[in-house]
């Protein structure tokens, strides 16, 4: 190994961490002000309560029609559940209608590990190697996708809706769903470089773009 290789390995290994373990028992998020730290201030200790560790974000089902694929995803923050701060985790509640499809996406920070509540879900990721890996899941199973590979959810039944927990290992995984990020940047990806890529034409990269909005 020669000393570019060795030195490119050494900040691969060391420098490319996951959410960092708390210093203390808890770190309540302090959500007002505007404050740029990587994460969220926390008030005094002492002035913590069962309430910050608690929430109701989760309890209502979400309007699945607000999109033309059918689902919604309501997420754990620091604002809803202070008490999840510095703890490098998220929960989500994903409701789907029937029919209907979260897309594939990437989580770019955290694996994620999903339980089916109701219905029945196709849910599915793609690795490195392209190979697919899927399953259909009845209420009670659960299912891991690994950090940053792409994955989707698609609910089976064509009437009855979905529902599904997930936990997700950061307090901040984002989302990047696949095709909204290839066609709908701001500005667009050059159309030479679309057509070539998924080997498509003009007319396809716009109408692709049109119906997903961009």
């Amino acid at each position: 190994m020669d000393i570019t290789s060795f030195i490119l390995y050494f900040f691969l290994i060391f420098m490319v961490k996951s959410d960092p373990d708390p210093l203390q028992d808890y770190c309540i998020a302090q959500t007002q002000g505007a404050f740029f730290v990587n994460g969220v201030p926390c008030i005094n200790p002492a002035d913590a309560s069962p309430s910050h560790f608690t929430t109701t974000a989760l309890s209502k089902p979400a309007n699945t029609a607000s999109n033309p694929l059918g689902f919604n995803v309501t997420l754990t923050t620091t604002r809803n559940l202070p008490g999840i701060n510095t703890l490098g985790l998220t929960m989500a509640r994903i409701d789907i209608a029937g029919n209907g499809l979260v897309p594939p996406h990437t989580h770019p920070r955290a694996s994620e590990v999903t339980i089916l509540i109701k219905g029945s879900l196709l849910v599915g990721f793609v690795d490195t190697t392209n190979r697919l890996f899927t399953q259909q899941l009845r209420e009670g199973d659960a299912f891991v996708f690994p950090k940053g590979l792409i994955h989707f959810l698609y609910n089976l039944d064509s009437k009855t809706p979905a529902l599904a927990i997930s936990g997700l290992t950061s307090q901040n995984p984002g989302a990047q769903l696949a095709s909204a990020a290839t066609f709908t940047t701001k500005p667009n990806i050059p159309d030479d470089i679309l057509k070539k890529a998924f080997q498509i034409n003009g007319q396809d990269v716009s109408r692709i773009r049109r119906n997903l909005g961009g």
